[in-house]
């Protein structure tokens, strides 16, 4: 049984890889079971859908195979800077763990790639969004973003958090395809662009608000 066991895991873990890097480049619903078992190893063309169910459930299933080591380096940064009114400090608990955990994996990596691309479809997007947010580090971590912004009213505060996130997620995918493609970036590791990253999102968070103009003042 423990053979089998072993064999079993091994073949969901190939799946997995294959399925997380065909996704990186090509898109969730260009690739099909078929491409991934092939891509797997796997002579049976149903592998996909006998270990995993659906599509969705397969996207969910790489997602979680990330964010456990995500979690668990944020639940530790969150730790060492509780009580902070620092702005920097809450944004390093929301942008590090996730770029740590990049640096952590073998080169090539597509987990960037493929946040990208599944961020890009609504219905994905959620279910991207409620593993992250499902986190109490994450939730820690943005709530203390918050105190330290009482100043920027809600909905600006909304509109700059998704530039945020588009931010994050676009320049974290670029700068893994140039490392997989051997071609220059602006930070020479990991670390400087995650702080390249921070500066710049700090900056954007602080920067002024323009009062919203009436329109009904124009000038037809």
């Amino acid at each position: 049984m423990a053979v089998r066991a072993e064999r079993v895991q091994a073949t969901r873990e190939s799946i997995l890889a294959a399925a997380e890097r065909l996704f990186a480049e090509h898109g969730v619903f260009a690739v099909s079971n078929r491409q991934i078992s092939e891509a797997a190893g796997q002579g049976n063309t149903a592998a996909v859908g006998y270990h995993f169910g659906t599509k969705t459930d397969l996207v969910r299933a790489i997602i979680r195979r990330h964010t456990e080591d995500i979690d668990r380096i944020r639940t530790s940064m969150v730790a060492e800077v509780a009580g902070s009114t620092d702005l920097r400090d809450w944004i390093a608990c929301l942008l590090r763990p996730n770029i740590e955990h990049l640096a952590s994996l073998p080169r090539p990596s597509w987990f960037a790639r493929f946040s990208a691309q599944v961020m890009t479809d609504p219905e994905l997007r959620t279910i991207m969004v409620d593993e992250s947010l499902g986190e109490p580090s994450l939730r820690e971590a943005v709530d203390g973003m918050n105190r330290c912004l009482p100043e920027l009213p809600v909905e600006v505060r909304m509109e700059r958090g998704e530039m945020v996130r588009q931010l994050t997620m676009h320049m974290t995918a670029e700068r893994e395809r140039a490392l997989a493609e051997g071609t220059p970036t602006a930070r020479s590791s990991w670390h400087d662009a995650a702080t390249g990253l921070i500066d710049a999102i700090v900056g954007l968070l602080l920067a002024p608000v323009t009062p919203a103009q009436d329109d009904s003042k124009e000038k037809p």
